[in-house]
């Protein structure tokens, strides 16, 4: 029996401050669920692949194993991207900025930082907190399923594929970047980082 994933409506943002609802429209129903969608097709596919013919050059094994990875990421950060809208502009939580200010010194240079990786990248800009060590990172992303950190958790997730403001921006991300923090949802990034800190305390036992 093949897993599922189910995409999950509800997580669609609207009225926000310099994202229109129709570019979160193209987004949602194209691009995030057009992962879903094929994530799905794959899980439906692995349970009967000849393993036999595994091979690191090509065969079908490896090329449903790498797309998984693929999808799954890509599924998984747009839901986490869509969490993180809201409308109603929640004011940045003092026990944030204090997190953010032991690994970056201050709040407005964690800013500064994943602002920079938002230009830097040309997938994804993740705030992570990194049970390593049990700092707070910015990391980037070309695509999905690449440059992450073993043992870290997604706190933030700022999209910065095209598809993510071209409706609205055309190329120019800039302004996208400034709208997107405008719109983040500081509440459900606060709850991330209380759940990664007890996480953090077991991860160090």
């Amino acid at each position: 029996m093949s897993e599922k994933w189910n995409a999950k409506d509800n997580l669609k943002p609207k009225g926000l401050e310099g994202i229109s609802d129709q570019q979160i429209e193209y987004h949602f129903e194209t691009h995030y669920k057009g992962y879903v969608n094929k994530l799905n097709e794959i899980w439906e596919k692995l349970p009967s692949v000849d393993r036999s013919k595994a091979n690191q050059n090509y065969s079908e094994f490896r090329e449903l194993k790498l797309e998984e990875t693929f999808n799954f990421d890509g599924s998984l950060l747009h839901e986490l991207y869509f969490q993180n809208l809201n409308k109603e502009h929640n004011p940045v939580p003092d026990s944030f900025k204090k997190e953010v200010e032991k690994s970056f010194g201050s709040y407005e240079k964690w800013v500064e930082d994943f602002k920079a990786t938002g230009v830097a990248f040309r997938g994804w800009s993740l705030l992570v907190f990194d049970f390593n060590t049990g700092a707070l990172r910015n990391i980037g992303a070309d695509v999905h399923n690449t440059n992450g950190i073993w043992n870290a958790m997604v706190l933030l997730a700022l999209d910065v594929y095209e598809h993510a403001y071209y409706t609205d921006y055309g190329p120019k991300r800039a302004p996208y970047l400034d709208a997107f923090m405008k719109n983040v949802d500081w509440k459900h990034v606060e709850k991330r980082l209380e759940k990664a800190k007890k996480m953090y305390a077991i991860f160090k036992e």
